[in-house]
């Protein structure tokens, strides 16, 4: 199956109506119908159940979108890390949410730089869950990825790190003289809602919570008394007088990971992960860590 073809399968698929999808495509509807027949064909088996002017997916077109989108995103991550390999001037390109760990990145940069023939490298900050989407879409060629609120599936990673959770409250809350809190005790806080996260697409989920959009923000709205957030506890290093952070005792750790695709083949990611193995930039609680199931708030 050819690569066009797939894509116009999977527009179809999407739009479930071969008008819209032929516009978007910017073809004639009778050329993207023979195009689809022929894959059926050429498959054995019908992929949209055609009735009057409505489209479904069977069974095995259901498969085939599946199959055919990750299929179609590996194509572009190659080309993105082919072009980006052809470089006249090689850049690695690292990825981390925005306020994570104040000296992890500083403190892993600092000793890649001393490796000889060390590649630049380009550190983007992006929103909670978009970092594994641009490692694995080919965007990036390495990321520092958080358990449990990330996936490693597929991925090679080197931990960095382990540390705890906080909930951050203003300085006033009555819990705010507390040396440490259960979950249970700052879920539904009266009066500081938890917030809506943004989704790595920059969409919120519904629900009473302030929607914030960075982490200097969402701080502001927790000041302000307008939310509570449970969060890692390096966040400490960015409070102010405002603010107080109270341990989480049976929150799950969170681990800090270095990350790149298996199948990468770089020479400075390769460098790259062999410091993150030498260098232990990250504190580890001396707390057991908790065998609830974690949150899958991002944080």
């Amino acid at each position: 199956m050819e690569t066009r073809e797939l894509r116009y399968f999977v527009t179809v698929a999407e739009a479930l109506h071969f008008g819209r999808a032929s516009e978007q495509l910017g073809i004639a509807q009778p050329a993207l119908t023979r195009t689809i027949q022929k894959i059926e064909r050429r498959l054995g088996t019908p992929l949209f159940v055609r009735a009057g002017r409505t489209v479904s997916l069977t069974e095995a077109g259901t498969v085939l979108l599946t199959e055919g989108r990750a299929a179609l995103d590996a194509v572009d991550a190659a080309e993105r890390r082919t072009r980006r390999a052809g470089q006249r001037t090689a850049v690695l390109t690292l990825v981390t949410k925005a306020g994570v760990f104040g000296g992890l990145v500083a403190g892993l940069l600092d000793a890649y730089a001393a490796v000889p023939d060390a590649t630049e490298v380009d550190v983007q900050l992006v929103r909670c869950g978009v970092g594994e989407r641009m490692l694995r879409d080919g965007r990036a060629d390495v990321a520092l990825l958080h358990r449990p609120y990330d996936s490693l599936t597929g991925l090679d990673h080197e931990q960095l790190g382990t540390e705890g959770q906080v909930v951050v409250l203003p300085a006033t809350h009555p819990l705010a003289a507390r040396t440490s809190v259960r979950t249970d005790e700052v879920t539904g806080l009266p009066g500081l809602p938890q917030p809506r996260w943004p989704r790595p697409d920059g969409s919120y989920p519904d629900g009473p919570g302030p929607a914030f959009w960075d982490g200097a923000q969402l701080l502001q709205l927790i000041g302000l008394g307008r939310a509570s957030a449970v969060l890692p506890a390096s966040i400490r290093t960015q409070l102010t007088g405002d603010l107080t952070a109270v341990p989480v005792e049976d929150a799950p750790p969170i681990t800090t990971h270095l990350a790149w695709p298996s199948h990468s083949r770089s020479r400075a990611v390769a460098a790259l992960a062999r410091v993150a193995a030498d260098v232990q930039t990250l504190p580890t609680p001396g707390a057991v860590p908790s065998t609830i199931e974690a949150s899958r708030t991002p944080f």
